[in-house]
């Protein structure tokens, strides 16, 4: 009796209820996509999980992902749950990313960092055909403007985390709108943008009891007072980054650090504040970030 395989054989398990959601779906989407070069039946088999695919992070297909690869990819999925787009700053317009957008209602989770070649309308169409985003991040992206982050905020009221960093058009009076509106925010950065100041910060913090990480690197506008503001308003604060933030200093910062919030600064050794305090008289107000 011949103990070689039949050729076929692995094609031969039922697809929908087999192959695609408990063997394909382990495979990363590199070898995949190496998979459909075997022959045409499995070409039809990847192209049948490609389908019914709920992730998809351009991650995986190498350091930059061709244009024709990403529209060939996702040309009939209509079920997608996470898009992750990165290394696509190069050739990702509205063009490629809106019939996307507008077949996948099931996206809950965006990640379109970098990606600096579209436009606010993106954002737009985002907000009207994703009522169950919770997660967005649009870091450097400095297309994005208030009127685009209202529409948003006014939409997508379940979002729990946005990355604002780098989005330089954005004012305080943005930010205000957003959190407003988006009021079970647990991680939101506002990271690099000189427009942030106190007002927003402490809005934030009346807002949004359930905030967990805040990113505030380089808002050069936040003082000390925001600081106390958000110590008082978010009891589940985890993490707190305020680098490079000139004017906020350790008088604030102490109670969140006995708190147990995890802070991107440290303290002055105590000797160093005598010291100061004793040259100047002014250690309670100077700046902490190295």
């Amino acid at each position: 009796m011949s103990l070689t395989p039949s050729r076929g054989c692995l094609l031969d398990l039922p697809w929908e209820d087999i192959l695609v959601p408990h063997i394909l779906c382990h495979l990363p989407l590199q070898q995949l996509l190496g998979l459909q070069r075997v022959s045409k039946a499995f070409q039809a088999l990847v192209q049948l999980y490609l389908a019914n695919m709920r992730c998809f992070d351009s991650s995986q297909i190498g350091p930059a992902v061709p244009r024709a690869a990403f529209l060939n990819l996702l040309k009939d999925n209509k079920v997608l749950q996470q898009l992750a787009l990165q290394n696509c700053s190069d050739w990702l317009t509205d063009r490629e990313l809106l019939p996307v957008i507008t077949r996948n209602h099931h996206l809950y989770h965006i990640q379109l960092k970098g990606c600096a070649q579209l436009s606010c309308h993106a954002l737009m169409v985002i907000s009207v055909n994703c009522p169950n985003l919770r997660w967005l991040s649009l870091a450097h992206c400095e297309w994005v403007d208030s009127l685009s982050l209202r529409n948003l905020a006014d939409r997508c009221k379940a979002l729990e985390a946005v990355d604002l960093t780098a989005c330089r058009q954005l004012k305080d009076e943005a930010i205000c709108y957003l959190v407003q509106k988006c009021s079970r925010l647990k991680s939101l950065s506002l990271a690099v943008n000189a427009n942030v100041g106190d007002v927003a910060v402490e809005e934030t913090a009346k807002c949004c009891p359930e905030l967990e990480h805040l990113d505030l690197t380089g808002c050069l506008r936040v003082k000390n007072d925001s600081i106390r503001v958000l110590a008082e308003y978010c009891p589940k604060l985890r993490s707190l980054k305020v680098k490079h933030c000139h004017n906020v200093a350790e008088s604030s910062l102490s109670v969140l650090r006995n708190r147990g919030v995890e802070l991107d600064v440290e303290p002055l050794p105590q000797t160093a504040l005598v010291l100061l305090q004793d040259m100047a008289g002014f250690a309670p107000f100077i700046n902490l970030q190295i």
